[in-house]
């Protein structure tokens, strides 16, 4: 099957902002002359994004005018849609050595020289704009409006021009055997022969419930995309390599292995809720994925976001300019009278029928060892957690 016969990415075509060899070292010798900028954790995870073209249209950071598109209208200045700004935020200090028309070099916190970013626009963060429009709340408990809090009053704007994206001293695992860019998963789809394939974000070990979405949905697509987020999360998610054991052991045991590929997604959560999971459809099409599950309040955080938000908001565009087809579920659970996943459509039985459990309930059991039900987990899963937890956390964390 020809790659072209996949969903094409977002805005058409596929961006690719690496430098070939000859030019990253043009780059490398003009970044020492160059102010510099050095990027958080998530510009940085932002940068990796927008260079393998996950984040297509994006040739960079926005400028001006689509940042304020994107804040107020979900959609880039040329009206594609697009509702989240990817930022280039910076202090007084920097704003100060860098010129529009100029450029700046573009460090990783631990040195290591990434990217080369033409300073087409510098203008006023204007976070009062952004946040309750993007995060629905002005919350300053809200991770996601804290984090733009904290940035600087500052925002650089201009294509980035790439000469790597893996940082000299690793922060911890990369994954990279897992670490598939959007050109590569295309690649993989298409030597496997997949037409459709629908893509499950996660930032968190799978469970019953997940595992039936994915399947239900493996039964109307080729393929399935086990695609969990591995860039910055907040304090108190589940580590990145403890939740990447947790898919292997599920997958090896429980999914077919020819209709289930595994890759990771380097990009940072924003916990946007609506916003955010309609920022994880437009990459997963870039990725090649032609359907994207929505859940129950998808990237959401706390209760700033009404149960099915997530998936409504994506009736507030037509299915030409989404593009990709979203599945919307239902919370699912385990039913004790019909012995199976179940979810308000398809069970007519109370919530005393059900296995809830609530994520306090469920760090209790595994911080003293217990497995959850099986009904809620898979054993195996279980015991990785429980290995995390008794030798991480702390008893009843």
């Amino acid at each position: 099957m020809a790659a072209s016969s996949l969903i094409p990415p977002h805005g058409g075509t596929l961006v690719n902002r690496f430098a070939d060899a000859d030019r990253a070292r043009e780059l490398t010798s003009a970044a020492s002359g160059l102010p510099k900028i050095t990027l958080t954790t998530k510009q940085a995870c932002d940068l990796e994004m927008i260079a393998t073209g996950a984040f297509s249209p994006l040739e960079g950071f926005v400028g001006k005018a689509d940042f304020e598109s994107i804040c107020r209208e979900a959609r880039l200045a040329n009206g594609t849609v697009w509702p989240i700004p990817i930022t280039l935020a910076v202090d007084d200090a920097t704003k100060a050595s860098l010129s529009e028309g100029g450029q700046a070099a573009l460090f990783h916190g631990d040195g290591t020289l990434l990217a080369v970013i033409d300073v087409r626009e510098i203008y006023p963060h204007d976070k009062k704009l952004e946040i309750p429009n993007v995060f629905r709340t002005e919350d300053e408990a809200h991770p996601g409006v804290r984090a733009v809090l904290d940035e600087g009053p500052w925002l650089v704007g201009g294509p980035i021009h790439v000469i790597t994206v893996t940082p000299q001293v690793e922060p911890g695992e990369q994954f990279t055997e897992f670490r598939l860019p959007p050109a590569k998963t295309r690649e993989a789809f298409a030597a496997k022969g997949w037409k459709t394939i629908t893509a499950f974000q996660t930032r968190n070990p799978v469970h019953r419930a997940h595992e039936y979405l994915t399947k239900c949905a493996l039964e109307i697509c080729d393929g399935v995309l086990i695609h969990p987020l591995v860039g910055e999360t907040k304090p108190g998610d589940i580590p990145a390599d403890v939740r990447m054991a947790c898919y292997q052991v599920l997958i090896d045991n429980y999914y077919v292995a020819d209709c289930t590929m595994l890759s990771v997604m380097p990009g940072a959560m924003r916990y946007a809720g609506p916003r955010e999971a309609l920022l994880h459809a437009m990459i997963r099409k870039n990725y090649g994925c032609s359907h994207f599950i929505v859940g129950r309040d998808h990237a959401g955080v706390g209760d700033y976001y009404g149960t099915y938000d997530a998936q409504k908001i994506f009736d507030d565009f037509t299915p030409a300019e989404i593009g990709i087809t979203p599945l919307k579920f239902e919370h699912a659970a385990w039913c004790t009278v019909c012995e199976g996943m179940t979810s308000a459509k398809t069970c007519p039985h109370g919530p005393d029928e059900k296995v809830f459990l609530s994520g306090t309930k469920v760090r209790e059991l595994l911080a003293q060892g217990k497995r959850p039900p099986p009904e809620f987990s898979r054993p195996e899963v279980a015991d990785v957690l429980i290995k995390w937890a008794t030798s991480e956390q702390p008893v009843g964390a």
